[in-house]
């Protein structure tokens, strides 16, 4: 298996990545880049995004793939057993020891060693792990007795590790010895269209396992995926599809039915939304006053960062519009009348600016999308939206 052989496309197949997003490719690439040598890769990204899929790519195409990779989540490890399972223990160095045994350094001996959430692994086993890193020796718990170890070590974290060092939680030497080689790897919601790539992957995965029907998306239903923060990254995508396939296959889902399955874009974390009991509309249990009055609060906030939003956002096609085909006149501006407040609104402008686009390319619903910026899926929709079709 040589990774000069294959394409960076062929590689994301061959481990399942899908996607077109650039950062994505660009980190998959610096994986197989650093593959070839023994020097500490640190892969960062939030919970979900697919980190450990980035270590078995870096050990499958390096020297060591014949040998073991094995891996730790140091967050789910208690602090008083950690340099066991690290480093092994000897026979009676603690209570429940009743025999000696090996731990994943000299088991992975030879291979690759990946430490998921390293962020959290206690400082003493810090100290402990540097040693390692930098001469390859370590000692069982309860043992004088060195011991010599080969191993490539690949960690990953969602924590910002420079605010754990300032905090005292993580080990500035060790972040440097870790931070040879730094992996990032982007959060779903800021992927754009591979959202939607990854949903047709995980429903034909899911219709093929469970011999489910497939669901059609509205227009509507793609920009409400696209739009939602996806919290879990992929692997909350993975169990939507799931739930989507399992409880509306064979249909047609639109926007409204996605409110029912997916929280409001306000909520930080899934959780489960039942609809109304005689109703549709999905609720929940009602708040106490200070939870309605916070509730509103964070809701008034959204909707003003939505409106500043569109305010740029109108400037910018304005922007883009003007300079897009310098030989044609840039749009007009609206007349400044105080008997027309209507022309001042986002609405008003947004439609002028799709006519002007329109309008200078003949038609061409490609090329005025690329000029205004925006997809042709969602200039399709504004053209219904404002009855367009003519143009």
């Amino acid at each position: 298996m040589h990774a000069l052989s294959e394409s960076i496309e062929q590689i994301a197949r061959r481990f399942r990545i899908i996607g077109r997003d650039p950062r994505l490719l660009y980190a998959l690439q610096v994986a197989v880049q650093v593959a070839p040598t023994d020097v500490p890769v640190l892969i960062v990204g939030e919970s979900g995004v697919g980190k450990e899929v980035f270590a078995h790519i870096i050990h499958a195409y390096s020297p060591r793939r014949e040998k073991h990779l094995l891996a730790i989540n140091c967050g789910a490890i208690p602090e008083g057993t950690m340099d066991s399972e690290l480093f092994g223990h000897e026979k009676g160095a603690f209570t429940s020891a009743i025999e000696s045994r090996k731990g994943l350094f000299e088991a992975a001996n030879g291979g690759t060693l990946f430490l998921d959430e390293i962020g959290e692994m206690p400082v003493g086993t810090q100290a402990r792990l540097l040693r390692v890193l930098e001469t390859g020796e370590y000692y069982r718990v309860g043992s004088s007795q060195v011991r010599k170890t080969d191993v490539r070590v690949v960690a990953a974290t969602h924590r910002d590790l420079l605010e754990l060092i300032r905090e005292k939680r993580f080990r500035e030497d060790l972040y440097y010895r870790l931070n040879t080689i730094t992996i990032s790897i982007p959060p779903l919601r800021e992927r754009g269209e591979d959202i939607l790539l990854l949903l047709d992957f995980f429903l034909d995965e899911t219709s093929k396992k469970y011999r489910l029907p497939l669901v059609g998306l509205t227009p509507d239903a793609e920009d409400y995926l696209l739009e939602y923060h996806w919290p879990g990254n992929v692997r909350e995508l993975k169990h939507f599809a799931e739930r989507l396939l399992i409880l509306h296959g064979g249909e047609k889902v639109d926007a409204a039915m996605l409110e029912k399955l997916l929280p409001p874009r306000s909520a930080r974390l899934p959780v489960l939304y039942q609809p109304a009991e005689g109703g549709s509309s999905a609720s929940l249990p009602p708040p106490d006053d200070k939870g309605q009055l916070m509730l509103l609060y964070h809701r008034m906030g959204r909707i003003e960062e939505e409106l500043l939003r569109l305010r740029e956002m109108v400037q910018l096609l304005g922007q883009r519009l003007a300079t897009a085909s310098p030989a044609l006149p840039a749009p007009s501006a609206p007349a400044e009348s105080p008997n027309a407040p209507s022309d001042l609104s986002i609405e008003n402008a947004e439609k002028r600016l799709i006519v002007e686009a329109l309008k200078r390319f003949q038609g061409n619903r490609k090329k005025a999308a690329q000029a205004l910026g925006i997809s042709e899926r969602t200039l399709y929709r504004k053209i219904e939206l404002y009855g367009l079709h003519h143009l």
